[in-house]
């Protein structure tokens, strides 16, 4: 006797670009703790072009746990949609064939506070735009620094850039503020700041938010985005390894 074990989202057909946000996590409803769903992302696919994910939903029935084990089957079930909001939260629209539709709001779910304390040495790609003086805009703007990242659990976090690459070199900026915690991410947001000392700032604190803001397999990565004084609006990805003779 066959009974169904389960019927999970394998949203292994969503399509993803491999370049854009990752939205790999376990998420869950808030208002509905106690399930989830996990999403895991696969590279080199495109969205449907509307910023929505569209895949296919499996049931995976298998031996019923009182008999001998006689193998599973996956057979499609109906159809998934996820759609992001940003890279926190999305809706999740699921149809169960012969049954109906549901659908739930959904954030990452935090699970355990990520280690990211340490020395790093990485890169930095992106743009600086909107400036006054528009000969300060840098549309392909790159760097090289060393980043040393103090952390306070899920509380907050200061991170110290200081730039070794020739055009950056002398140039230090301090960025600290609180996190917030969704599921393998963190965000530095509202509170947040940036403060840049050495040839051409002003130390001047300004407002910065760093999104998917978290560990990597070598190191730590995350995206800025500043007004970094002038008018200028910096727009800047980074990634950076552990020094680990260090």
């Amino acid at each position: 006797m066959f009974k169904r074990l389960i019927v999970g989202f394998l949203l292994v057909l969503f399509a993803f670009h491999a370049r854009g946000a990752n939205y790999t996590d376990v998420y869950y409803d808030v208002l509905e703790p106690g399930w989830g769903a996990f999403l895991i992302q696969r590279a080199q696919l495109t969205d449907d072009g509307t910023g929505k994910y569209t895949g296919s939903l499996f049931a995976i029935t298998g031996t019923y746990f009182a008999n001998p084990w006689q193998g599973y089957t996956i057979n499609p079930a109906g159809t998934a949609v996820f759609a992001p909001s940003d890279i926190y939260h999305a809706t999740l629209t699921y149809t169960v064939n012969g049954i109906g539709t549901i659908t739930k709001a959904m954030q990452r779910q935090t699970l355990t506070a990520e280690k990211m304390s340490g020395n790093y040495s990485g890169s930095m790609a992106g743009s600086i735009s909107g400036c006054v003086d528009p000969t300060s805009n840098d549309p392909m703007f790159r760097a090289r620094y060393g980043l040393t990242v103090t952390q306070v659990g899920d509380a907050s976090a200061t991170l110290v850039f200081t730039f070794v690459d020739t055009t950056h070199a002398g140039i230090v900026c301090t960025a600290s503020g609180p996190l917030t915690h969704f599921g393998r991410i963190y965000q530095m947001g509202a509170g947040s700041t940036l403060a840049c000392t050495g040839p051409g700032q002003d130390n001047k604190p300004r407002d910065v938010t760093i999104d998917s803001f978290h560990p990597t397999g070598q190191g730590i990565e995350g995206k800025i985005a500043s007004n970094v004084g002038g008018g200028c609006i910096a727009s800047l990805h980074f990634a950076a390894v552990l020094n680990v003779n260090n």
